[in-house]
């Protein structure tokens, strides 16, 4: 399975509204900005999200858009469903071998458990565990 920038984007707009949470409404152009993407493009994967209700939008000078839920009850696979699709890595064939039929079902079943166990929380409060240190080679 493949991410589209659609879905890569809209995980950043969804983070980004998670980390400023109870501050207001953000506008587009200031996660466009702060993370060098278009501002028009986001403006297109937004509409999703609100339909959907995951994002609030709110008018005015100092509008923006906010989370339309707690960020622990949103989940990456929610945003990912609404924005490419269901979530299938491989067409399973009917007809296909039973063994094979049977990984692609595990295969799916997997991605699918990451996606709906990672909320969007846990996306805005990552932190990795730290540099990856490089090695040093004496000779």
């Amino acid at each position: 399975m493949k991410i589209s920038t659609k879905g890569r984007y809209g995980l950043t707009i969804m983070m980004e509204l998670a980390k400023k949470h109870g501050e207001g409404p953000t506008s587009l152009k200031s996660i466009a900005r702060a993370n060098n993407l278009s501002e028009h493009y986001l403006e297109q994967l937004i509409a999703p999200l609100r339909n959907a209700g995951l994002v609030k939008s709110i008018r005015g000078a100092y509008g923006g858009y906010i989370l339309a839920k707690e960020a622990q009850t949103i989940t990456a696979g929610d945003i990912i469903r609404v924005l490419e699709g269901p979530i299938s890595p491989v067409e399973v064939m009917d007809d296909e071998e039973p063994a094979k039929r049977d990984l692609w079902l595990k295969i799916r079943d997997a991605v699918k458990d990451v996606l709906d166990s990672t909320t969007l929380q846990d996306l805005a409060t990552y932190e990795g565990e730290g540099e990856q240190d490089s090695y040093m080679f004496y000779i």
